[in-house]
């Protein structure tokens, strides 16, 4: 293959919304010279946002992936950057693509410092074991402050940040950067739009204070590595430049630390040393871990793969765009070489399937492969049944890499054609969608013949509207957004049964089981290893035979559909543990049909005896206020029966906290607005699902909304 993995680098560029993720890649691509001209977000010219959605609303709404070029130290590198989006509706496309880098880039607003947003990103690159160095952008902002930015990633996110730079200068008066290993200064010659970087002496007024940055440097550098902390407690300028690098990269890989880097993408300064920053600091795809995965013919079996070309192939996707010259899927390789043409096999599903083509991606621009090795991100066409989380390797050598979990939708709306002809267009844009997004759902409800889609939020769903519509080309009309509420029991319920029994003129229908019923959360399953497929945990504890094995599926499946469809109003049953105990059959009149039944009449029951209880889903909402509108703010969070958790000053403003339920939440952008004479914001994201007063529970059973 020729490539040498220590010269790549797969990086993802994640942060809270407007931290100006975007501008950074398209300077990222500028520099490294894959583009010519620079691409502008408040002009809809970004090469990475480039659907028109993206483009209208200034906003990423879709991951994309590009590869680009470096020379460090006159050595090549190639670095394969992810730019994700910062809106929490959209916190999928992070998830994703946090789950194949092998490091990150956090941006931080130099103004703000630790958003909402960033602590959510922050907790799933935690999650999936990403190494992330630190870039505070918008220094030129009015109030930009470093230092504030700085200690807000110790305090709200429990980091322990290394400053390897300082700013010249804060808000208008920024003007480049000091590097704390070198002690030079560097200014970005803004004739060729920050493209040449000019090196100077420390300004006099910041001597001192880049002596004492460099200091807390180097004594938090030794504290990495054993050797260098004896060396430095002998001799403190013994150490070079170089061994503090090195000792800032192994924790960082490590994920004990987190390089500081600092500069104004849109000013164009700072953004070529970030890229040095990459390559010094984040792991190439042989310095992580062996990715691992288990046998698909026993999941028990644990299995591993080495970053290697020599290994048996194995791949990842994690994600899937639907293209009109044939849908491109694209996938991490971790393991062996895909050639073009090759077959290869999906252990999910277990079809086979022929990556006609390998495409290495620049956004919506391609360049076609022959083959691809270990270590790399790329886009195949002829992929047909595989979607966002399943394997591909190779058919003589399977193996199941671990999948990506997916949070559940908590806002629906109906969806309906108008046209016979839109009815079947409509079918197919929705299976399209399922595919390029996991976390959307759609359903067809047979008793109101309504199709219902659900999604993380209003603006998800309104872009998932716009794309049957615009792009897909199918007339339909929605209905109001709705929120997707939960059914829980109360408590325990045992020995419930379910008696199906038919006698028609010939062979008749009998079932018969009985169930136990407890509250099981996804952790007390994980504790006791069961399965928890759909929040529902089912257990086989009937002994003796009283129902043949071959019945206990069906009686299982039973139980799963009826929970999925709710038993008081229609919303599904989450959080319970089902043990089968007993159960009755008959030789000649039992049928997987009848033990079906059976399971759906039992949990029914069960559900009954057990009593239950409507779950609304609670958001964390955080609103950043200027102090004379606090106390309209708070005052209309408690209408809206939201619990403020925490009030928090940030300079001139105040920063709620707070936990509200979904349903009051409708249009809350508008009212702020409002509110605050359009001065306040705020972001929201699922927090977790929750009991519902009961007066609300009876509207929403009897009304059904």
């Amino acid at each position: 293959m020729g490539t040498d993995l220590s010269n790549v680098r797969n990086i993802g560029i994640c942060a809270h919304i407007d931290a100006g993720k975007t501008t950074v890649t398209e300077r990222v691509l500028f520099y490294t010279g894959k583009n010519y001209k620079l691409g502008e977000v408040h002009e809809g010219t970004a090469t990475m946002d480039f659907l028109q959605e993206e483009q209208e609303r200034g906003i990423t709404i879709q991951s994309a992936a590009t590869t680009c070029p470096w020379t460090r130290n006159g050595r090549d590198y190639k670095i394969n950057l992810i730019d994700t989006p910062g809106h929490v509706d959209f916190t999928i496309e992070v998830e994703r693509s946090l789950r194949v880098l092998d490091g990150a880039v956090a941006v931080f607003d130099g103004k703000e410092g630790v958003e909402a947003q960033s602590e959510t990103v922050w907790r799933q690159a935690d999650r999936y074991k990403v190494p992330r160095i630190c870039f505070i952008n918008k220094m030129d902002k009015l109030g930009a402050d470093f230092e504030f930015s700085f200690n807000s990633i110790i305090k709200r996110l429990g980091a322990k940040p290394i400053a390897v730079q300082y700013p010249i200068g804060h808000g208008n008066d920024f003007q480049g950067i000091i590097d704390l290993l070198t002690m030079k200064a560097y200014f970005f010659d803004q004739t060729d739009l920050g493209a040449t970087v000019i090196e100077k002496p420390i300004p006099d007024d910041l001597v001192d204070k880049a002596a004492e940055w460099r200091h807390m440097l180097i004594e938090n550098a030794v504290e990495l590595d054993d050797t260098l902390m004896e060396r430095y407690l002998e001799d403190e300028s013994s150490i070079t430049d170089d061994e503090i690098r090195a000792a800032l990269r192994k924790g960082t890989i490590a994920r004990v630390c987190n390089p500081i880097f600092c500069g104004s993408a849109l000013k164009n300064i700072g953004v070529q040393r970030l890229l040095d920053g990459v390559i010094d600091y984040l792991p190439n795809p042989q310095e992580v871990a062996e990715v691992q995965g288990v046998d698909p013919k026993d999941p028990d079996k644990k299995l591993s793969r080495p970053h290697d070309d020599a290994a048996p192939f194995s791949a990842l996707v994690f994600k899937v765009v639907a293209d009109s010259h044939g849908d491109l899927t694209y996938v991490r390789v971790y393991s062996g070489v895909l050639k073009k043409g090759a077959r290869v096999l999906n252990p999910v599903n277990g079809k086979r399937e022929i990556a006609s083509r390998i495409f290495e991606m620049h956004a919506k621009d391609r360049l076609a492969l022959d083959q691809v090795g270990a270590g790399n991100i790329v886009a195949l066409v002829g992929i047909k049944d595989s979607i966002t989380g399943d394997t591909l390797c190779d058919p003589d050598d399977p193996i199941v890499l671990e999948r990506m979990t997916f949070p559940e939708p908590v806002i629906s709306m109906s969806i309906e054609p108008k046209t016979a002809e839109d009815k079947k267009k409509l079918s197919e844009a929705l299976v399209t969608v399922r595919r390029e997004d996991p976390s959307f759902r759609s359903e067809y409800n047979e008793e109101t013949g309504q199709t219902i889609i659900s999604g993380m939020g209003e603006l998800h769903l309104e872009i998932i509207k716009n794309k049957i519509v615009r792009d897909m080309k199918v007339n339909v009309d929605v209905g109001k957004p709705r929120v997707s509420y939960r059914e829980a029991i109360l408590g325990p319920a045992e020995n419930c049964r379910g008696l199906f029994k038919k006698q028609t003129g010939g062979r008749g229908q009998f079932g018969d089981c009985t169930i136990n019923i407890e509250p099981c959360t996804p952790e007390q399953a994980a504790e006791e290893g069961l399965k928890f497929d759909d929040n529902i945990a089912f257990v086989n504890a009937i002994v003796g035979g009283a129902i043949p094995k071959e019945f206990i599926p069906s009686v299982e499946a039973g139980i799963r559909q009826t929970a999925k469809s709710g038993i008081s109003a229609g919303y599904p049953l989450i959080n319970v543990k089902v043990t089968l105990v007993d159960g009755k059959y008959h030789e000649v009149d039992s049928s997987q049909v009848a033990f079906e039944q059976a399971g759906r009449l039992a949990l029914r029951e069960a559900v009954t005896k057990a009593g239950s209880v409507l779950l609304e889903p609670i958001m964390k909402v955080v609103i950043t206020t200027p102090e004379e509108y606090l106390g309209n703010i708070t005052g209309d969070l408690a209408s809206r029966r939201g619990m403020i958790l925490d009030t928090e000053d940030r300079g001139s403003v105040k920063l709620v906290t707070a936990e509200v339920p979904l349903s009051e939440m409708f249009g809350y952008t508008t009212t702020l607005r409002g509110l605050s004479q359009g001065r306040a914001s705020s972001v929201m994201e699922f927090q977790k699902y929750a009991p519902m007063p009961a007066n609300l529970q009876r509207e929403v059973i009897e009304t059904g909304a």
